[in-house]
């Protein structure tokens, strides 16, 4: 039994997904952070991202969180999507980021923001210069080192790529030893501050290498697992968490490069981010939330006319077919009650699953229903795939199109 496409108006009825940006969980959306203060409180500025991409600005988003500082946020362009903006230019002349503004003075450079966030808010757990957490300071280096000459490097031979798959084993080795030391899932007795020092990397760690390289560090490490199991308990790690389809193709313009290696294991891995099923990858364990279907279609909404200009298909065509994925998607993928796309659409369906962007979009769960209900359509209509992503740039991700949040 085929349905016909619900209108946008209709849709609307059934995105009841609503957020406290201001005080509620962690969000990307956010311009403004509170925790129930008035906008007075407010001393801290963060310069971030738009994208949530950037890993040294999710360490420092994180720890506000935490600590729940009450703060404004500022989105800055990275490089890799589009240019930087001239009035960030002028408060930080090099373009780095993050950055803050405390107090109105400009702190740059990850390590040295949350140094001076300590001293004037105090330390999440243990702090940077406690003698437990500089050890665990230095290992994570020793980690993002193993990695990047892992995955960052062209494979030249069987026996350079194991030799670098060894190497980070052995540091892995190191992080579990340190994961063990004490009865607690995190790196110390409690959450803190070398949890936050190690999150946005790892993460990436975990995506890429199970795409690139088909080293599962989340499966392959029980105590990291239990490690990122202890995070998703947590709304504010939740709220900045990325899953793998974005982590690995937004890293080859950062990182100048990813390469694979070519083994059955990695192709296999490769084929389920990009195609599916997104509900059988190893990027997140806590249980679905009931609302993601709705908070999908309620981001798909805020955005439609900008998601339809910028797909290379047909607005008319563009239009109808999302429509379509959408009630396909609030019908729950029943097979007996499918409402089917235009014919050629199969295209404009996955261009858009190919772009869905976590957590700028919308939360993890919710962009697996999204891809799925795309993918599923699309299978409807065609089996073409779109370009590939960009690898040298992200210039199909200009913030400028979704600048509203």
């Amino acid at each position: 039994m085929t349905i016909d496409p619900l209108s946008w108006t209709e849709l609307e009825s059934f995105a009841d997904f609503q957020i406290d940006t201001v005080n509620g969980s962690t969000n990307s959306q956010a311009r403004l952070r509170l925790f129930g203060h008035t906008e007075a409180d407010v001393r801290v500025t963060l310069y971030r991202d738009n994208h949530a991409w950037c890993p040294y600005c999710q360490k420092i988003w994180l720890w506000l969180e935490e600590k729940q500082i009450p703060y404004r946020i500022e989105k800055v362009t990275m490089f890799c999507y589009g240019e930087k903006e001239l009035w960030y230019k002028k408060i930080v002349p090099s373009g780095m980021l993050p950055a803050i503004a405390l107090d109105g003075k400009i702190v740059t450079e990850s390590d040295d923001i949350l140094i001076a966030l300590e001293k004037v808010f105090g330390t999440l757990g243990k702090g940077m210069n406690d003698s437990q957490v500089i050890p665990l300071r230095r290992l994570e280096r020793i980690l993002f080192r193993a990695w990047c000459e892992w995955l960052c490097r062209p494979v030249m031979s069987a026996q350079q790529e194991q030799r670098h798959r060894h190497q980070f084993g052995e540091v892995m080795t190191k992080v579990e030893e340190a994961l063990g030391n004490t009865p607690s899932p995190y790196f110390l007795d409690d959450f803190g501050t070398a949890d936050v020092i190690f999150t946005p990397y790892v993460e990436r760690m975990n995506a890429s290498l199970y795409y690139y390289k088909g080293y599962s560090m989340r499966e392959e490490n029980p105590r990291m697992s239990d490690w990122f199991d202890a995070m998703e308990s947590r709304p504010t790690y939740r709220g900045t968490q990325s899953d793998f389809h974005t982590h690995v193709h937004d890293l080859p313009p950062q990182m100048g490069g990813c390469y694979e290696n070519g083994e059955p294991q990695a192709r296999i891995n490769q084929a389920k981010v990009n195609y599916g099923s997104w509900f059988d990858l190893p990027d997140v364990n806590y249980p679905e939330p009931a609302n993601s279907s709705q908070e999908a279609l309620q981001r798909v909404i805020k955005h439609r006319t900008n998601i339809i200009k910028v797909n290379p298909a047909d607005d008319q065509l563009c239009d109808l077919a999302l429509r379509c994925a959408l009630t396909n998607m609030m019908n729950d993928m029943a097979s007996d009650r499918l409402c089917m796309p235009p014919p050629d659409s199969d295209l404009a369906l996955r261009y858009l699953r190919d772009r869905i962007s976590v957590p700028r979009d919308m939360s993890i769960y919710a962009a697996k229903r999204l891809r799925e209900a795309l993918e599923k359509t699309a299978s409807l209509s065609g089996d073409r795939q779109s370009p590939p992503i960009p690898i040298r740039h992200r210039r199909d991700q200009d913030p400028a199109n979704f600048m509203v949040s």
